[in-house]
């Protein structure tokens, strides 16, 4: 095999050097491109490329079937049948794995899989570079400094297996964060973006809103802890809700460990968690915010299984007009709890509001608080979900639907779960970048939230 081997031939030359039972192997091609800036000026530029490929080795024995699972970067030809023996080997030395399932099988293969790689780079900036350029010098023009990155990355994933599976996805991901400030650095605020391909991303509206929004905080109002009626932004609502997503486990909740756990035993699926008519989905087919159709599953854990490698994902719908609908479930799962087998998706969208804006919503409001973002987000107790973090880049004060200052930060102290079942209105749906998480999870689409009584429990100082 040749050192610059296509990567479905690595996975073909892989699964012909397997003596396992079963195989499955993926070649991650990953490329990636980048622009950073500081100070109105861009700082760095740079493109990468790479490739991690994963090998699962399935031994059935008298107990039962073992996996094993290596990953490896940059993996050359001479190292590619030592990589397959040592995932071999970790399945012998394996005991059996409770997850075992037969290996996914009859799924019509990607008409695509033997093409080349999709790749991105510096071009993928072409038309966003010049306008961030304009951006640069209305920033200068009115006094304040504009930081912040874009990053864009294509991974072209293959997934080969013993049992004939053949398939191919590509998956772009972008991100646009800037960061406005005063250059005597007492104010900042922030905006970001999620995007497939750089070229629905306006980096001089949005520099326009931050404008404003240093404007705002041209006024510094203290105030203490408590809980203050909040509208919840977009991206905050994504980062909340991603987290919910990612505790929707429904082993988790089966056995009781979770906020989904039913009193007594069981999930709390069927139960009602919202007031408002929300619906919370997924589907990998959704515009703008496309993901993989099938399951990659590098590991197993509580809500994936590398024995479900290739099986379809479908839409699904989590949280259905405010009632659980479905929990994450692998096919082992599935079968230990009685629910549909429904496999985590690369996307998250809620949607059932009502179609205003985070700025009607404001208008709208008496006195409350209009946050910009959180962040260093942590459970506190997995029970209730109860999570801690902090404000960042700008709370602001409404009074009788004006925004009158900039307010201290805030550490806050809420459950998702909660939040849903005392949120009042919801606005329209919007795709969002979840500022906390935007290294693991960029598709998401959310509406503004705003909740009566969000619980600010301490003051946040120097953030």
């Amino acid at each position: 095999m040749s050192p610059a081997a296509k990567p479905y031939e690595i996975v073909e030359r892989a699964l012909e050097l397997s003596r396992a039972d079963g195989c499955v192997v993926i070649a991650d091609e990953q490329s990636s491109a980048n622009l950073r800036w500081a100070g109105n000026a861009l700082t760095t530029n740079g493109v990468t490329r790479g490739r991690t490929l994963t090998v699962i080795a399935t031994v059935d024995g008298s107990e039962g079937t073992a996996s094993g699972v290596v990953s490896r970067a940059a993996v050359t030809a001479e190292e590619l049948e030592p990589l397959v023996r040592a995932a071999e080997a970790a399945a012998r030395a394996a005991g059996p794995a409770e997850d075992a399932q037969p290996l996914v099988a009859d799924v019509e293969a990607s008409a695509d899989f033997t093409d080349a790689p999709a790749e991105t780079g510096s071009e993928v900036f072409a038309a966003f570079a010049p306008a961030l350029g304009e951006a640069f010098g209305r920033a200068r023009a009115g006094g304040r400094e504009l930081y912040g990155f874009a990053h864009h990355e294509l991974t072209s994933t293959y997934l080969g297996s013993s049992t004939g599976l053949r398939l191919r996805h590509d998956q772009p991901s972008g991100t646009l964060e800037l960061n406005a400030k005063s250059p005597d650095r007492t104010r900042s605020a922030w905006a970001g973006r999620a995007t497939r391909d750089f070229r629905d991303v306006d980096p001089l509206a949005m520099d326009a809103d931050l404008a404003v929004r240093l404007g705002w905080a041209e006024r510094k109002v203290e105030l203490p802890a408590g809980r203050y009626e909040t509208l919840l932004p977009p991206t905050a609502v994504a980062d909340l809700l991603i987290y919910l997503m990612w505790s929707a486990a429904a082993r988790d909740a089966a056995e009781g460990r979770t906020v989904f756990s039913r009193p007594g035993g069981g999930t709390r699926v069927g139960e009602t968690l919202s007031p408002l008519p929300l619906t919370l989905r997924s589907d990998p087919a959704a515009a703008g915010l496309q993901s993989a159709p099938f399951v990659i599953a590098h590991a197993s854990g509580d809500d994936s299984s590398v024995f479900d490698n290739g099986l379809p994902v479908a839409p699904v719908e989590w949280l259905s007009a405010g009632k659980l609908e479905r929990l994450v479930t692998t096919r082992h799962s599935a079968g230990l709890t009685g629910l549909p087998v429904s496999p985590g998706a690369g996307n998250l969208i809620l949607e059932g509001g009502g179609e205003q804006s985070v700025e009607e919503m404001t208008a709208a409001t008496g006195r409350g608080l209009l946050l910009t973002c959180l962040w260093y987000i942590r459970e506190v107790d997995p029970a209730t979900l109860l999570l801690t973090g902090l404000t960042r880049d700008g709370v602001y004060l409404v009074e009788d639907g004006e925004v009158v200052g900039e307010v201290n930060n805030f550490r806050f102290n809420e459950s998702p779960v909660d939040l849903l079942s005392r949120a009042v209105e919801a606005g329209r749906t919007e795709r969002t970048l979840p500022r906390e998480w935007s290294d693991w999870f960029t598709r998401a689409a959310m509406p503004p939230l705003r909740v009566p009584d969000f619980n600010m429990s301490s003051v946040s100082k120097g953030v």
